[in-house]
């Protein structure tokens, strides 16, 4: 299992996302799904690259590692609209 993999809980940092509340990112090796109530957004996952599968294509998240977590930048077509953050979701 990659450091990746499992269920994360994404928090809003700056930008222009909308709010962030419930949505969560759950990753499975190399496939991930992005879960905004009834959107459901595919990413495949490539290192520490979330890049979007149609319709959403040019949409990629790029994370650094930050304690527990991770940081990130959301982008489409290579310029940053957001920042945001993943912490690990409760395990119930």
């Amino acid at each position: 299992m990659g450091d990746l993999d499992g269920t994360w809980k994404v928090e809003r940092v700056g930008g222009a996302l909308p709010p962030m509340r419930g949505v969560r990112k759950r990753i499975a090796g190399d496939r991930g799904v992005t879960l905004a109530g009834p959107v459901r957004m595919r990413f495949d996952v490539r290192g520490l690259e979330l890049r979007y599968r149609a319709p959403f294509a040019g949409l990629v998240d790029l994370l650094e590692a930050d304690g527990d977590g991770y940081r990130g930048r959301a982008t489409f077509l290579g310029r940053e609209f957001g920042r945001f953050r993943l912490r690990r979701a409760a395990v119930s």
